[in-house]
This record gives C-alpha cells, structure tokens and sequence, in this order.
C-alpha cells in the first residue's frame, strides 16, 4: 500500500531539486501545464478527471498522487473518478486490440 501523502510529498522535494539542475526543462513542463489549465470551456473538476485517466494509461504514479488530491479539491466523487478511469480502461483495451492487428500486420509482411 502507497502512502500517497508521503509520496506526494516526496515527489515535490524530488521535482524540486531537479528543477535545481535543469530549470529549463520546468519552465517547459510549467508552460505545458498553463496551456492546458483551461480556457473556460472545461471546469478544473473535468479536467482533473481526464488527468487522471491519462495518468492511468501512461501508468504515472506522481500524476495519480497529484491529480487525485486536485480531483477531489476540485469537487470530484469517487463514483465520478470510477467512471472516468472506466473510459481509461477501456481504451487500453481498445489500444491493446488496435496494436495487436499491427503485430499481425508486422507478421504478414515478414511471412508473406
């Protein structure tokens, strides 16, 4: 079982010395996320529920400590959270079927 305040709460320590050494990789990173914060058209609680499926699919455990906590700040229940990580669920497995008919096409072209 994670300690996922811990962790969070290591990841910044970590993120933070890294920044140390390579400032301008988190000025890219920070532009990345101020584009993405929102142009009103999404409210925070929408955009922390797709965060946190993409944080499922790429498997990132700081993105899973960091927007489970703004999900829920953001207003977030858990069914709603259950639900949005359903649709990630899904597509990986939509993701596996689509990249196995690649495997099979790879196959074809070495078989003939």
């Amino acid at each position: 079982m994670t300690d996922w305040n811990a962790y969070r709460a290591h990841l910044g320590q970590s993120v933070r010395a890294f920044a140390t050494l390579a400032p301008d990789t988190i000025k890219g990173i920070q532009t990345l996320d101020h584009a993405g914060a929102g142009k009103g058209h999404l409210d925070a609680k929408t955009r922390e529920l797709i965060a946190l499926a993409v944080a499922v699919t790429t498997r990132c455990d700081g993105c899973i400590s960091v927007h489970s906590k703004a999900a829920v700040e953001a207003g977030a229940t858990k069914e709603e959270i259950a639900e949005a990580l359903g649709v990630a669920v899904a597509l990986n497995a939509g993701a596996a079927l689509v990249y196995s008919s690649r495997v099979l096409d790879a196959v074809d072209t070495v078989t003939g």
